[in-house]
């Protein structure tokens, strides 16, 4: 993968801005840098407090779905949750029916098997809710491309809500967008052209969560109340990949912060599984190791069990469904690891803009992460299909410059069934459209060779000499980092390697002391990459300088990197290092 590197420019008083927050110039750059303007979006930015919250009564059709349920609850009506099988459909499921079963509702949930049912609600669910004498669906993280299902609903005397955040349907013709909104009784998303909620990137725990404030407050409970779910929605928010901007980075800071005081049964026993310190999970944790926990169950078998752990009640079951869970995300690392390996394999034969690569072997709940695997690696839209009990499934992870929902909607006619939205989507389709769709996605790709580069954005060059231990606490002000709100890139140039050695239980980890123009050494810590960057000396110094390098004499070496910098505690002694990233 070819790569560019840029620097921010973005200009503004960063002096005043610091005197005035009470910040380093250093922070006051980063934040001009991620488009934060102005003193009341710095202010919020740097609070991120939840009060800010907008209300939930901008939702169109709030005000109808919170009436629907009370009416309902005051009947006794027999209410059914059917949410997605992710992380986000799993804990806005969880918040719905922990929050309705609170209210004493008849209320209970329902996880579509992925490979049996698929995604989103389907026919043979609101046939069998109606057997079972359901009077009201509630869909979650779903619900919003089903407007067949919905009418099958209605036909049958049901009534149905509507929670989604996906985007809406919609036919062009003659140039002009034609939405499909199904006529459920209240449709809650954000993403329809008419409604006023101002914004639009919150993942479905959030869409659940803001129709749970809105029933409390009519209801008269306390918001304390509805903030006990804030853990969820930030698992959630994390784990679906939206922007960590405005409400959602509010949602996953506070949310951090609620980790600390969590006590429910399941998930703290998922905590303690993975080895973390509740009091310290960050959003890797969430992201890479406590959602893909979750994600395995319905991946490799049946998401249910995520949510029995979720609504777990005693200590021992909890323990035994956590443990379950890990050793079978284990399995799934495995495959994916198998399955990443052939992908690329494949990947190498095409120089398609656009990648479309079918994997006849492939698990079909892991083909989303082998696809987000091989886009990282060439920074190209990736589709991975595979084998399905009809035709094949398949799904995509895009890049900024793509639009993959936009995309596959020109070539609908190949589908069986597709979704998704601008970085991810899901498909299926007849085995003999593969070479069809492939030929059509790069026909129709505007994509040029400067859009295939991965653009690495640098905040400022900061020298080795201005971290201090205030700027490295001042940075973790600005968390929690992720897609929407990256975590800071510095960079240093004309760098000498006094010193490194390989260590690590398995060499997996490359310690130097580096030195900048001005004299200034420093602790270098390399985690990734590692035999990339090797690869890289000997290409560009030799072998000889990286010996003289390894033995601490003087050699050639001279790079550029970007790197973060940390505080290192060991043994009791505190010491500044950077760990870097990249490198030329």
């Amino acid at each position: 993968m070819k790569e560019k590197w840029f620097l921010y420019t973005k200009k503004a008083d960063f002096n005043a801005i610091a005197e005035k927050f009470h910040i380093s110039p250093i922070v006051a750059r980063i934040i001009r840098n991620r488009d934060v303007i102005g003193d009341e979006q710095i202010q919020e930015y740097l609070e991120s407090d939840i009060c800010r919250l907008n209300s939930p009564w901008l939702f169109k059709d709030m005000d109808k779905a919170v009436n629907l349920i009370q009416i309902k609850l005051s009947q006794n009506n027999k209410m059914r949750i059917i949410c997605d099988y992710d992380v986000d459909g799993i804990c806005s499921g969880y918040i719905l029916l922990k929050a309705l079963s609170d209210l004493d509702a008849n209320v209970d949930l329902v996880v579509p098997h992925r490979i049996e049912d698929g995604y989103g609600i389907n026919e043979k669910m609101v046939e069998k809710a109606h057997q079972d004498g359901v009077d009201t669906i509630i869909t979650c993280d779903n619900g919003i491309a089903a407007y067949a299902q919905i009418e099958y609903a209605k036909t049958l005397g049901m009534t149905v809500i509507i929670t989604d955040h996906h985007e809406v349907p919609y036919e062009r013709t003659d140039g002009k967008i034609h939405y499909i909104v199904p006529r459920a009784d209240a449709v809650i998303n954000q993403k329809q052209s008419d409604c006023s909620y101002p914004f639009l990137e919150l993942c479905g725990a959030m869409v659940a969560y803001q129709l749970v404030r809105a029933l409390y407050e009519a209801k008269g409970i306390s918001e304390r109340t509805v903030q006990r779910f804030l853990p969820y929605a930030a698992l959630a928010t994390v784990c679906d990949v939206v922007e960590l901007r405005g409400e959602n980075r509010m949602i996953v800071k506070q949310g951090l912060q609620c980790f600390e005081r969590l006590k429910d049964t399941g998930l703290c026993a998922l905590i303690e599984q993975c080895d973390l310190d509740k009091k310290n999970i960050t959003t890797y944790h969430m992201g890479f190791i406590l959602g893909p926990c979750l994600n395995a169950s319905g991946r490799l078998d049946s998401a249910k069990k995520a949510m029995e752990l979720l609504n777990c009640g005693t200590a021992e079951e909890a323990e035994r469904l956590a443990a379950w869970l890990k050793d079978l995300n284990d399995e799934r690392k495995d495959f994916t690891n198998k399955g990443v390996e052939e992908a690329i394999q494949i990947a190498e034969k095409y120089e398609d803009p656009v990648l479309v690569i079918y994997l006849e072997h492939c698990h079909e709940s892991i083909a989303g992460i082998i696809a987000g695997r091989v886009r990282d690696k060439y920074h190209k839209p990736t589709l991975i299909l595979t084998d399905a009990e009809e035709g094949l499934k398949g799904s995509g992870r895009s890049i900024e410059e793509y639009d993959m929902y936009e995309e596959l909607t020109k070539v609908k006619s190949l589908f069986t069934k597709y979704g998704g939205h601008k970085m991810a989507a899901g498909v299926s389709l007849p085995r003999e459209n593969i070479e069809i769709l492939r030929n059509k996605l790069n026909e129709n790709c505007n994509l040029t060779q400067e859009d295939l580069y991965l653009k690495i954005w640098i905040d400022m060059q900061l020298p080795f000499e201005c971290i201090t231990t205030q700027l490295i606490e001042q940075l973790e002000m600005i968390q929690p980092f992720g897609k929407g709100n990256e975590k800071p890139v510095f960079a240093e140039k004309n760098l000498k390697i006094i010193r490194m050695n390989i260590c690590g239980k398995n060499d997996n980890v490359l310690k130097m002391t580096v030195q900048n123009e001005r004299g200034y050494r420093i602790t270098a810590m390399m985690f990734q990459r590692i035999q990339e960057f090797m690869a890289f000396l000997s290409e560009k110094f030799g072998f000889d300088e990286i010996d003289k390098a390894l033995q601490g004499i003087h050699n050639d070496i001279s790079i550029m990197v970007t790197y973060y910098p940390k505080i290192n505690v060991y043994h009791g002694k505190t010491e500044l290092q950077i760990v870097i990233d990249r490198f030329c």
